[in-house]
Parts: C-alpha cells; structure tokens; sequence
C-alpha cells in the first residue's frame, strides 16, 4: 500500500489515482497525514478490506512530506563501511545517532534554501514506526515498522562539525533539510525490503548509488537498538544512513549551489525531486 499527503490531506494511492481518507472512510479517520500512527492497525485493516478502489488523478506538485510533525526523528551516522571510510572514520560497533528536529522536514518537490556554500546531499531510506517499540528483539522489529520512504538528509557542514563538540542535529535542522516522500511504502510492498537500490545526483550527474543491504545495522537492527534504550512512538522516523559519495569526501569538496535540483530515489518507493535555491528562494 502507499499512502500519500496529497494537498495537506492523507490519501491512498491507488496507481495513478488518490483514495481521500476522510472521505472514503465517512469521517472514521482524520484527513490529517500524522493522525494515522496513532491508530495505525485499525487504519491498516479497514484499508486492506473497505478502502474503495478509484480516486481523483494527481501530479507531482500534490504531495507533501507524508508526515510532518512526528514526535521523534532519528538520524543514523555512518552505517555503510564506505561512507565511514571516507569520512576517515572506524566503523561503529553501535548505531551514531542524532536527531534531526522535526521542522526540517519537508515535501519531495519542495524548494532547499541553502543558508551557507558548505551545504551537502545525504540520500536515505526513511523507516516510519507504526506500533510503539520498547525493548523489541530484531527478529520482531519489522512488525514495528509501518512503511518505508526516501529521504534526504541534508546537512551544513560547517555547522555540524563545529567544535569543540560536533554539532549534529543543528547542522541538519535548518528548515527543508529533510525532504521525504514522495509518499510511504508499506513493507509488504517491497519484494526485499532490507536489499533497496538508493541514490541521489544533481542535474543528472549521479553522486550516490548503493543498496540497503550493505547497511552496518539494518533497519531491525536499528528498531532493536534504539528501542532498547527508548521507546519508538508510532509516526517516529528513521533516516538510516547514507552511502558513499558525500560532497564533503570529495576532493576537492563539493557542494550544492543554488540553481541546480538535487533528485533522489529509492527503489520500489519513489524520487524526490528538490530545487535548491539561495537563501532570499531565487
């Protein structure tokens, strides 16, 4: 199943057609995209038994962020080998986790302000929970999870590793610096959901490929860890982590400029497609 924000409202796509929620549903659920984790196995049933089929047609410029106010975004730093080898860096033995504050996030067609030049591209799978999770063993996360998504999570450079502590979750906060979308993916969907195609390029130049199964902690993995030390709410986040290929590894650096669109996609889920544009939105 993929669910949607399409014009502010939740919605089931049905191919090329959007299901409205409220509408379909006489009411029973909120046409607010973030008010269905709270109650996701009763939305979960009756949209695999009464959902009609249909809908209205939709186009790219539809679609929000499918969610946009969750109450816990988690950020996961070098979980590729690769990536932690360019960043110079031994390869964790537990999750580097961060979080990136949820007013970043933003639609798949949006617009990125860039507040600075050192502003660089992180492309990711995007794990959505769907039942709360304490203590969850990993053979049991994926029950936990309620779909999958494509994300950015974009980063300024200079601001995340500014001393003497590095500062994470400020430098990927700035607001847009986490486009998602173009809508959710339930697991059941994907015929492997822990072996994905992701990658990301800017005007056609690719810059990141890699697949999922070479993540260090595997979505499981991560719903476990995590959950061991704190709950997961339902509609919490997930950014996985990125692979290689980050501007900031490059030599010599690179990173995004105003006036190129930075195009991002998961296999089996979708593409984001996000204009980046100077600080005053030209």
């Amino acid at each position: 199943m993929r669910i949607a924000n399409v014009r502010g409202r939740l919605a089931i796509l049905r191919e090329d057609l959007a299901v409205d929620v409220e509408t379909a549903s006489s009411g029973r659920f909120e046409s607010d995209p973030d008010a269905i984790y709270r109650e996701w196995d009763k939305f979960l049933s009756w949209a695999e038994g009464a959902a009609p089929d249909g809908g209205s047609p939709v186009a790219p410029g539809d679609f929000g962020a499918p969610l946009l106010c969750p109450a816990q975004v988690f950020g996961i730093g070098l979980n590729y080998r690769d990536h932690a080898a360019e960043s110079g860096v031994a390869v964790p033995e537990q999750p580097a986790v961060f979080t990136k504050f949820p007013t970043c996030l933003t639609g798949p067609t949006a617009a990125v302000a860039l507040p600075s030049a050192t502003v660089d591209w992180e492309v990711e799978l995007v794990a959505v929970i769907g039942r709360r999770a304490e203590h969850v063993p990993e053979e049991k996360a994926w029950s936990h999870v309620a779909a999958l998504t494509a994300g950015q999570d974009i980063s300024e450079r200079a601001v995340q590793l500014a001393g003497p502590v590095p500062q994470f979750s400020m430098g990927k906060s700035f607001p847009g610096f986490g486009p998602i979308g173009p809508w959710l993916v339930t697991p059941d969907e994907l015929a492997d959901p822990d072996d994905l195609e992701l990658g990301c390029s800017v005007d056609g130049r690719v810059l990141q490929r890699a697949r999922t199964k070479d993540m260090i902690f595997s979505v499981p993995a991560l719903v476990a860890r995590l959950s061991a030390v704190l709950p997961l709410l339902p509609g919490d986040l997930i950014f996985t982590g990125t692979p290689p290929g980050v501007g900031m590894a490059r030599t010599p650096k690179e990173f995004l400029r105003p006036g190129t669109t930075l195009d991002s996609y998961v296999e089996g889920i979708g593409e984001l497609h996000n204009p980046i544009v100077a600080p005053d939105g030209r």
